[in-house]
């Protein structure tokens, strides 16, 4: 004999409310005044009866189809993806929408035709996502849809964004050498012209001159974000005189290659040097020795953003566009220490 199927009628009943209230509860009606006690009521309700809404049914009500679709260029493949996909795919979950990923690789046609395709089948909104942090050119495809921009922002202020704060980042990463007693503190930065680059950059000089120091441009670095480009900007620093005591790294890959560097010239990291990188890739950072201190990008919050004020505007065309900038803290692990003894004198 199949189990009846419990119905909103049966949460109404045991929440003491009506279906209507029920229905606005449930399904996150945006303008409704419920109070807290209420809303609490009817989804302790729900979750006592293992309530499960009809979705075909709520769907045609609705006019939708309850599924939001993320179209990226290569964010599949990045060490990131994971939580920024997690951090989507649990809000979408939350409000009972589905979540669907597609990666065009950084084809145009592959993406024009992924886009076409997923509106045919009556996808609700786009999340449209870029590998790293970039200005972007919205596919003149999604043009009248919902849409959100993650990673990545544009030109047009009517659509809403969500990036992570790299000048905060830079700031809170040179802020953190500084409190630790640092004065010549150099910055391993990257050749691309992206956000990420200028962004770090102005938050590095920032710290030092709300410090009273004025910045030097020969403890600026700029070479290729990787391991090989770490190590040969490492040394040009590491041979400057008098050398720098911390060295700021545009990510944690650069900041590998200077651990390199700091090894052929007989340096110790912390002690003879304070390393900071960005970025929290955890393959890195925790499988350096010293483990490395770095900066995360709030990749999960950004997924999670993005899907919430997605919905949101679905829900009410009229909200305000935001462009949202989210901070990014610094995860503490073994690579920063005061300057040593040898060095600080030369700096003060």
């Amino acid at each position: 004999m199949m189990a009846k199927r419990i119905s909103i009628k049966d949460v109404a009943q045991r929440a003491g409310v009506s279906v209507t209230t029920v229905s606005h509860v449930l399904n996150d009606t945006p303008g409704k005044r419920i109070s807290d006690d209420t809303r609490s009521r009817v989804r302790r309700a729900a979750d006592e009866l293992s309530y499960q809404p009809n979705g075909v049914a709520r769907s045609l009500r609705l006019q939708r189809s309850q599924i939001l679709a993320m179209v990226s260029d290569q964010i599949a493949t990045t060490p990131h993806a994971g939580l920024i996909i997690l951090g989507a795919q649990e809000a979408a979950s939350k409000h009972g929408w589905l979540l669907m990923l597609v990666n065009s690789g950084g084809d145009r046609e592959t993406e024009r035709a992924e886009i076409q395709a997923l509106q045919q089948r009556q996808v609700d909104g786009f999340l449209y996502a870029s590998m790293y942090h970039q200005v972007v050119d919205v596919p003149p495809e999604l043009g009248d849809s919902p849409l959100t921009l993650l990673d990545a922002r544009c030109d047009d202020q009517r659509i809403p964004s969500v990036a992570p704060d790299e000048v905060q980042g830079g700031q809170a990463a040179t802020q953190l050498l500084l409190d630790m007693g640092h004065r010549r503190i150099g910055l391993i930065n990257n050749v691309d012209d992206i956000p990420a680059t200028e962004g770090r950059l102005e938050g590095y000089l920032r710290a030092l001159r709300e410090a009273g120091l004025e910045p030097d441009d020969d403890l600026v670095v700029r070479d290729l974000s990787e391991a090989s480009g770490g190590y040969r900007a490492g040394l040009a620093l590491l041979d400057r005189a008098p050398r720098p005591t911390a060295i700021f790294c545009f990510n944690d890959r650069m900041a590998m290659g200077l651990y390199q560097a700091a090894a052929e010239r007989g340096l110790r990291i912390p002690e003879d040097l304070s390393v900071v990188g960005f970025d929290n890739q955890e393959l890195i950072a925790d499988g350096l020795r010293p483990g490395l201190t770095t900066v995360a990008l709030p990749h999960y919050e950004m997924g999670a953003w993005a899907v919430e004020t997605l919905i949101r505007r679905l829900g009410d065309p009229d909200i305000a566009p935001e462009q949202v900038l989210l901070r990014c803290p610094v995860v503490a692990r073994a690579s920063v220490g005061p300057p040593a003894a040898s060095t600080s004198s030369l700096t003060t």
